[in-house]
């Protein structure tokens, strides 16, 4: 659960809470690198919100790639921060639970609703946004991002995966997770970086929304964040 980062070197290690080894060090993403990602986002959601069968079937795809890659990607949750490996396994058996829920259900949520009103025809459509930035915590670190992902890429949406710093490995699994599901480049992206790399994912001017974790003390100090952006914010707050 504890993660170090050097401001000089730009780097960041995250830490295994048992043993207080370094697990990993990795090289903290430039502001240049960030917005490359971010283009690249906005660049695929023009291909991928097309086709709604697609989604469906590669949202299955990654389902099965989690289930079949359960026992290293439980091992990676318990070594970046400290869950025992059998709630682990649970976690990753949720997300692919929930991943195929939306795939099976993401036509019928956004199928056109008819409303009556005073007009010959009125309905409510339902359409992407467009990229979707996340910035996600530790405790869950692979249901909590894709809890919202699910639903996000069934829709259309693309996705840039701000991940926990602690936890930084597990955001990463889920990009090469992706990956592997045959997903398009720029779909699903995961960012590097510890906390100083939000702002960036925030002003971001091809972001269309932003998404994030917080407890409701925190909540304060991260309006004033909030404030220098214009993108639609979505606040889960516990």
């Amino acid at each position: 659960m504890t993660a170090a980062s050097s401001t000089k070197a730009r780097e960041l290690k995250t830490i295994n809470p048992a043993t207080e080894e370094v697990i990993n060090t990795y090289e903290i993403m430039t502001k240049e690198q960030i917005n490359e990602k971010v283009k690249k986002a906005q660049n695929a959601f023009s291909d991928w919100k097309k086709d709604i069968q697609k989604r469906v079937d590669h949202i299955h795809d990654f389902a099965q790639e989690l289930r079949k890659n359960k026992e290293e990607l439980s091992r990676t949750v318990t070594y970046e921060m400290g869950k025992v490996i059998k709630e682990a396994r649970s976690e990753v058996e949720k997300c692919a639970w929930v991943m195929d829920y939306f795939a099976d259900n993401g036509k019928v949520f956004t199928t056109d609703e008819v409303v009556n009103t005073d007009a010959r025809r009125s309905f409510v459509t339902f359409e992407p946004l467009g990229v979707i930035g996340s910035i996600m915590p530790w405790n869950f670190p692979y249901w909590q991002a894709l809890r919202f992902a699910a639903p996000s890429l069934m829709v259309g949406n693309t996705i840039v995966l701000k991940p926990a710093s602690a936890t930084m490995q597990c955001g990463i699994e889920i990009e090469k997770t992706f990956e592997k599901a045959g997903l398009a480049d720029g779909v699903f992206q995961t960012l590097v970086g510890d906390s100083s790399i939000a702002d960036i994912l925030i002003d971001s001017e091809d972001v269309n929304a932003i998404t994030f974790y917080v407890k409701m003390l925190m909540l304060k100090k991260r309006q004033t964040v909030l404030s220098k952006a214009d993108s639609l914010i979505v606040v889960r707050v516990v």
